[in-house]
């Protein structure tokens, strides 16, 4: 490693990042010190998992709320508490109208950071939906999850270390790369509200920060030989980075740098292609086999065995391989409460069991019901076919990439993130890419998680990044005949002008350094303005011509507070700098005539707090 990459660049005394992902969140951190003498001595916390004093590094992302909407617990032990309190109700003999004054006056919200995927209309009003159907503002929600992690990285250092202030601490919050960047806001607005001072808060891109944990880890291939990534790589510096969490897959393509460095040669791409896609698929296949209805009564009727089912898939989903010699077929306990709902949910005048139901379903032939001891028996090749659309999804984007002549010399694939571990996808990707090296880190699931911590002491180990968008702004250049449409033509004052036309900064797969500035002059003509609004524009195409292309959608709105002297008429001259190639989209203004710098707030969610 260069000595740049040895030293960190954090003022701060510990940097800690959280890791708040779709399934499964956490937190590590280290110290500056400890990073100049080893960068991987890195903390990461233990959380008990209750069953059998099971220990994990990461806590189920579920949050629950008191029925005031007050924050009652968070990860394993928002999962006991809800399944304890929905277990009274299930035993309680009262009516439904009481029942409905027992757990469902609770707010229980599980894998939720799935509202904010691909979600342009996304604003400060945008609701999200709990277990039992019932909303609060995503803001709130996310707000509770991430405040009470702080709080719970706080303690921990408090604990190892008196008289440690949260100004002590450099917080790396981590985002899914091809998020949009009013995702990327709205993370750090509720970061911010959770009680982190944005002076103190990095966002980190998820890819980027396992692709930089794996320049310093010690990996093992396919082939169990444990040697440094950076050799393993051989004489090519360029890699694919696969990122596949519990929500999203990330895929790019990354250069070591001689400074070791990396540069971004592809922007980020992907889709909902995470391990919660697996869980959808086998939702939907339980409702073939017993019916929909069914499913959403035993739901509503039985939330305790409805989660326990889905606990129960979560440990077959990791353990079945892609060798159905090693097991013919996934056994699963079925509930008798399921039993019992689908007799209830019967056709007039029958009443069927689940030893009715099952072999009458679509799965007939791949699918048995044991009623002696309650086991679902599904065939081997079956269970298999539940991971299908993200397998498929995750590598059609691979071999786009791939077939790409650009990156078609691509030979080394690392993989990482919590799903990169289920053996299923590592076999099928190995059998789809056989000229591909795929390599794995032993702690794929922690890569990011860890990487942000070494991100955070040196952000500038990421020495390039590809533009995702075309970004320009709004502007009314003269109008002329040859090149604009009459349907654009406005007078302005005296003059002739064209509306709408797009202003370009920077184009869609631009390589940019971080800190790359590209600037623009406004004129503020109105004598009592005290401020100046400006629209930011994003595209997919490398030239659009005007705003209101199909291509474009409006980004966000550039605000500018200024201070003019008393009774003075002269026009202000405003230059805005959008500050591009970083994590995020940050922005900057200066009065041309006194060269005072103001703060420029790029507001990209609508309402803010």
């Amino acid at each position: 490693m260069a000595q740049a990459m040895k030293k960190s660049a954090c003022p701060n005394l510990f940097v800690a990042a959280i890791d708040f992902g779709t399934t499964y969140s956490g937190y590590a951190f280290s110290a500056k010190d400890d990073f100049e003498k080893d960068p991987l001595k890195i903390s990461a916390n233990h959380w008990n998992a209750g069953a059998k004093s099971l220990i994990s590094h990461k806590a189920p992302t579920c949050l629950l709320l008191n029925p005031d909407k007050s924050f009652k617990s968070f990860g394993y032990e928002a999962e006991n508490d809800f399944i304890h309190l929905a277990g009274e109700s299930d035993d309680d003999d009262s009516d439904e109208e009481n029942e409905e004054e027992g757990y469902r006056k609770y707010y229980y919200f599980h894998r939720f950071k799935m509202v904010l995927h691909n979600n342009k209309d996304l604003s400060m009003t945008t609701n999200v939906q709990d277990e039992m159907g019932k909303t609060l503002p995503a803001i709130d929600v996310f707000t509770h999850a991430i405040r009470y992690l702080k709080d719970h990285l706080f303690k921990t250092l408090s604990d190892s270390f008196d008289g440690i202030t949260l100004g002590d601490i450099r917080f790396v919050l981590t985002v899914p790369a091809i998020w949009n960047d009013n995702a990327k806001q709205f993370m750090r607005l509720a970061a911010i509200t959770a009680g982190i001072s944005k002076d103190n808060l990095t966002i980190a891109l998820e890819p980027e920060a396992a692709s930089l944990y794996c320049q310093y880890h010690s990996l093992k291939d396919e082939n169990d030989e444990k040697e440094q990534f950076r050799k393993s790589t051989g004489s090519s510096n360029c890699y694919m980075v696969v990122d596949i969490g519990g929500g999203t897959a990330d895929i790019t393509v990354h250069e070591k740098q001689p400074d070791d460095s990396l540069k971004e040669l592809l922007a980020a791409t992907g889709g909902a292609f995470g391990g919660k896609n697996v869980d959808d698929a086998f939702k939907s296949f339980l409702e073939d086999v017993v019916g929909k209805d069914t499913i959403e009564k035993f739901k509503n009727e039985c939330m305790e065995d409805f989660i326990d089912i889905f606990r129960e898939f979560e440990t077959k989903k990791r353990s079945v391989t892609s060798d159905e010699g090693k097991s013919n077929k996934v056994t699963m306990t079925m509930p008798v409460s399921l039993n019992d709902v689908v007799k209830k949910n019967s056709p007039r005048g029958q009443k069927l069991t689940l030893n009715d139901v099952v072999p009458n379903s679509i799965y007939g032939n791949e699918v048995n019901f044991a009623k002696k001891n309650q086991k679902l028996h599904i065939s081997h090749k079956e269970f298999v076919k539940l991971f299908k659309p993200a397998v498929d999804g995750i590598i059609k984007h691979m071999e786009g990439i791939l077939n790409q002549s650009d990156f078609s010399h691509v030979k080394n694939i690392l993989m990482v993130g919590g799903f990169s571990e289920c053996e299923i996808l590592q076999a099928s990707i190995r059998n789809k890419l056989k000229q591909n090296r795929i390599i794995i880190p032993e702690d794929a699931g922690l890569a990011v998680l860890k990487g942000a911590v070494l991100f955070g002491h040196i952000p500038r180990a990421i020495s390039g990044r590809v533009a995702r968008y075309t970004y320009g702004i709004q502007s009314w250049p003269m109008f002329n005949d040859r090149y604009h449409p009459q349907a654009k033509r406005v007078t302005v004052g005296t003059s002739v002008r064209c509306r709408d036309v797009f202003f370009k900064f920077i184009e869609i797969g631009q390589q940019v350094t971080p800190g790359h500035r590209e600037a623009q002059v406004f004129q503020v003509l109105n004598p009592s303005e005290n401020s100046l609004e400006c629209t930011v524009y994003a595209s997919t195409e490398r030239n659009p011509t005007f705003v209101d292309d199909p291509s474009c959608h409006q980004l966000g709105i550039l605000r500018v507070p200024f201070a003019r002297p008393a009774n003075s008429t002269q026009a202000v001259e405003i230059e805005e700098t959008l500050i591009f190639g970083e994590t995020e989209l940050r922005v900057k203004a200066k009065d041309l005539a006194t060269s005072q710098e103001y703060e420029a707030t790029l507001n990209l969610l609508g309402n803010q707090i």
